[in-house]
């Protein structure tokens, strides 16, 4: 047993975080939290991590972005490690997703620093801002590696037409600062996060975590099928442009094209669909829809692009239909870091933990950084597999062991030729 494994996280105050975390935008009538981005509920939430910060003898600050930083400094002027996860939820959500991997960072770096233990270089805890996409796009990660634009800041907007500035403003933020947000890439190591799994292959196998070797791509887009509305009595079947059996048409193709062209990681969801005018007696004219398909291989997911608008097209020449289609979204799949992998797999054996080593179906912070950063995951299971839901929860043995596997991959990454105090 290596001398990393001798410190363990404290499991109480984790615990602790968790639940008083869980309280800072919970509605009483669902039981789930409305944290969202920006909104006060999500500003009481960093205010409270900032304070644990402080309480913790950890360096505390933020940036133009409203990431939060809780800075174990070391003696070395070397590219710090950073760890973390975001705050923010989803309406209605769980008390997890996100949240327990910034207080599981805050336990790990509380307990190097209560040790005396010196990293060789500085950890920083990070919470990054709008992870959840409330304004489009993964703002604070985005913003850390300069992958933002003040057109990007000016247009961004949620479902509601609530603009991102006017957000900011509301809670005494200044959505000029954001660009200033943007680290420099030599300062900056590496980056890890915790997350719960999100999905049921951990749960389902007994698995105290994952290892996670790659994260997901995708892209999103927002459709619709153009046809002509008529009386649902008396127009023959044959001459028919009816755009809902255009969407038939194309949903029936998903599993094909999946299985055709796609990787065991590939998956492809029309996760909303309207069908206008939308009366029981006429035939549908138009229908909008989303798409949302995603790999971990980027020259799949391109030839998935192309397959599923081979699909559109073939499918509205046969209906006589005419179709939109906006690209709302697209990122890259990442890689996860060989070192980092090693290294979790090697605390693994050394803390006795069962694990697999497992792609991410869901985009992460890391994702982002990882297209600057070299980045690992630790997945958590999901009871069930749920998340984005008040049912979201994970045992706390099993939170222990993903927190301590991520204590001793920080110890590795940033040990010096000493001894522990």
């Amino acid at each position: 047993m290596s001398e990393f494994t001798k410190m363990r996280v404290n499991l109480d105050r984790i615990q602790a975080d968790v639940e008083t975390l869980a309280s800072i935008g919970r509605c009483d009538e669902d039981q789930g939290l409305y944290r969202m981005a920006f909104t006060d509920a999500d500003i009481e939430a960093r205010k409270w991590l900032l304070d644990r910060i402080d309480n913790a003898g950890l360096i505390s600050r933020s940036d133009g972005a409203a990431n939060i930083f809780g800075v174990l400094a070391s003696d070395h002027d070397s590219p710090s490690l950073v760890v973390g996860s975001h705050l923010d939820t989803v309406p209605c959500a769980g008390s997890l997703d996100g949240s327990l991997g910034v207080v599981v960072g805050l336990e790990c770096l509380r307990v190097i620093n209560q040790a005396g233990y010196l990293p060789d270089r500085d950890v920083e805890l990070v919470a990054f801002s709008d992870e959840e996409g409330r304004f489009g796009g993964m703002l604070g990660s985005e913003a850390f590696i300069g992958n933002i634009n003040p057109l990007s800041i000016q247009h961004a907007s949620d479902a509601s037409g609530f603009s991102l500035s006017e957000a900011m403003l509301s809670q005494g933020l200044d959505p000029s600062k954001v660009m200033e947000a943007r680290r420099n890439p030599s300062t900056i190591d590496r980056y890890l996060e915790l997350h719960i799994e999100q999905g049921p292959v951990l749960d389902h196998k007994g698995l105290n975590v994952g290892v996670v070797d790659e994260i997901t791509g995708l892209f999103r887009w927002n459709l619709k099928l153009i046809g002509e509305s008529n009386h649902a009595g008396t127009t023959p079947m044959e001459m028919r442009r009816d755009a809902f059996m255009g969407l038939a048409d194309f949903a029936h193709e998903i599993p094909r094209i999946l299985d055709e062209i796609g990787s065991e990681s590939a998956r492809a969801t029309v996760g909303q669909a309207e069908i206008q005018p939308g009366a029981p007696n006429t035939v549908p004219g138009m229908v909008a829809f989303t798409l949302d398909v995603r790999d971990t291989n980027q020259e799949v997911l391109e030839a998935l692009k192309d397959a599923f608008h081979r699909a559109l097209v073939v499918i509205c020449r046969r209906r006589q239909l005419k179709f939109d289609m906006n690209e709302v979204s697209s990122i890259d799949p990442v890689r996860c870091d060989s070192e980092i992998i090693k290294i979790l797999e090697e605390g693994v054996t050394e803390l006795g933990l069962k694990a697999l080593r497992m792609p991410s179906g869901a985009a992460h912070d890391a994702q982002i950084m990882g297209r600057q950063y070299p980045v690992g995951m630790i997945f958590v299971p999901s009871r069930g597999g749920k998340s984005h839901s008040p049912d979201e929860w994970t045992s706390w043995t099993d939170i222990e062991a993903g927190a301590n596997l991520l204590l001793h991959a920080i110890l590795k990454l940033t040990a010096q030729k000493q001894s522990l105090k």
